[in-house]
């Protein structure tokens, strides 16, 4: 049994970027599928496909020219001519240092983010932030932004580890997404080499850093992290993507835990606390109260692994929730991706039939690939409004996957934001299905562009229908 747990934790890990709803497509054999638009408006054509011995994780657009860039877990990054269609290799990882790249982004002045992680001695892990500055003659000069202090890793599939980029609309700060280091809070000693750590102060939360600073050390202590100003959020599990709408607020998905609470969006703020471990897909995360049995739980399902080996228990250690105001995910009102299973009977239901919200994704879909219509360059239906991928195959009969229930994922959905008493309402609309592992996207005018994980890694154009 420990032998077969090694094994499968050891191809985790590849994928463990992502969220743990990933765990179960590592052993699957992929076949290209062809994604299918749900309206006639609609049009997806396959580009090409990026199949290499590295995988492509990253899509970003150089908004001075719209030239669209790829990014590989290795480092490489390729330039993408749509027309050829080609891949072009324009970096190798030997020109910013990075071999482990998660996050990709571009700035309003063309220069390239690159965040990576590495291992280092005593199970510990250290991401680094570079960044390739336009030179006058061509090209880029790439150097760090900053770089963290060693951090304990947990050694399990929840090492999330630095990921998501994105830059703000002057270009000034870039926002960078550090995943946890646990499901849901519970103690991951690494072995017993940390004995009773759960998160620590470089995980979960959400940095701020000048995009003219260089060479930032970033310490593993909470405090040191605010009072210094980089840390802009907290209370985050793994916001793997995040975007700014056209009106300059900072949106960011997130991976739920295991058991079947909602996957979130959240509209991040400056000193907010977004709830982990404690509030989570809009509900209390179970294990921080007293006599808690996992025994009587109806989120639990023992398909995931953090279920089977006994990660959900009574934890009389599980520490105090802060005295700060939580923020709440954003309300989903459907009529898509609005699974819910009832906490007291074990059903499950479609929120926006029982007249009900949910915060803010089926458990399980992984949203992945957010992007905006920046321009306000579609019809008045989609006008400035956000999209976002599922990477998670799901059950549309049931609950037998490790996806979510009664729910297809690897889709393409059209958010429709509306505002009210200072608070965001998402209505979710699935408008393409049938990609293959979906993990990023990329808009411009009335195209997305989305890149598949699975199957060749095909890239697709996705044409939405314009003024």
């Amino acid at each position: 049994m420990m032998a077969q747990r090694r094994s499968f934790r050891a191809g985790v890990r590849v994928l463990a970027l992502v969220a743990g709803a990933l765990m179960v497509h590592l052993n699957h054999v992929w076949a290209e599928t062809t994604p299918l638009p749900n309206r006639d408006d609609i049009t997806v054509r396959k580009v090409l496909s990026t199949t290499a011995p590295s995988v492509a994780i990253r899509l970003a657009r150089d908004p001075r020219d719209g030239t669209l860039y790829l990014a590989r877990r290795s480092g490489n990054i390729f330039r993408i001519d749509l027309a050829t269609p080609a891949l072009t290799l324009v970096y190798g990882a030997g020109a910013h240092g990075l071999h482990n790249a998660q996050g990709f982004a571009i700035g309003p002045d063309g220069t390239m983010y690159v965040v990576g992680n590495a291992d280092v001695s005593g199970m510990r892990t250290q991401a680094t932030i570079v960044k390739g500055v336009p030179q006058p003659g061509g090209g880029r000069l790439w150097s760090v932004l900053a770089q963290t202090e060693p951090y304990p890793k947990s050694n399990t599939p929840y090492d999330h580890r630095f990921n998501g980029l994105a830059v703000g609309p002057d270009g000034a700060l870039l926002f960078v997404n550090s995943g946890s280091r646990t499901d849901h809070g519970e103690v991951e000693s690494a072995g017993g080499l940390y004995p009773e750590t759960r998160e620590v102060g470089l995980t979960a939360c959400i940095l701020r850093l000048p995009t003219r600073g260089a060479d930032i050390v970033l310490r593993n202590d909470r405090s040191w992290l605010k009072s210094n100003g980089y840390l802009f959020a907290e209370g985050t599990r793994n916001s793997f993507d995040l975007a700014f709408s056209p009106q300059g607020d900072l949106f960011a998905t997130e991976n739920g835990p295991t058991n079947d609470t909602s996957d979130e969006l959240n509209w991040l703020r400056p000193g907010r606390h977004y709830g982990f471990p404690w509030r989570i897909g809009g509900g209390n995360n179970p294990q921080q109260f007293p006599g808690y049995n996992p025994d009587n739980d109806k989120l639990l399902n023992p398909v995931f692994e953090a279920v089977s080996e006994g990660l959900w228990h009574t934890d009389p250690g599980f520490p105090k929730r802060p005295a700060v105001p939580m923020i709440e995910p954003i309300v989903n009102r459907g009529p898509d991706a609005d699974r819910i299973r009832d906490r007291v009977t074990g059903d499950i239901a479609d929120a926006s039939d029982l007249g009900r919200g949910v915060r803010t994704f089926t458990a399980h879909r992984s949203p992945l690939g957010l992007v905006f219509d920046q321009e306000n360059a579609l019809s008045p239906e989609f006008r400035g409004d956000g999209f976002v991928l599922a990477w998670s195959t799901g059950d549309p009969a049931g609950d037998s996957l490790a996806g979510p229930f009664e729910d297809a994922g690897q889709d393409l959905l059209h958010l429709a934001f509306t505002k009210k008493n200072g608070a965001y309402f998402v209505k979710a609309t699935q408008i393409v299905s049938g990609f293959n592992n979906p993990i990023d996207a990329a808009m411009a005018g009335n195209v997305i562009w989305v890149l598949d994980y699975g199957g060749t890694q095909a890239l697709w154009e996705v044409t939405l229908p314009k003024e």
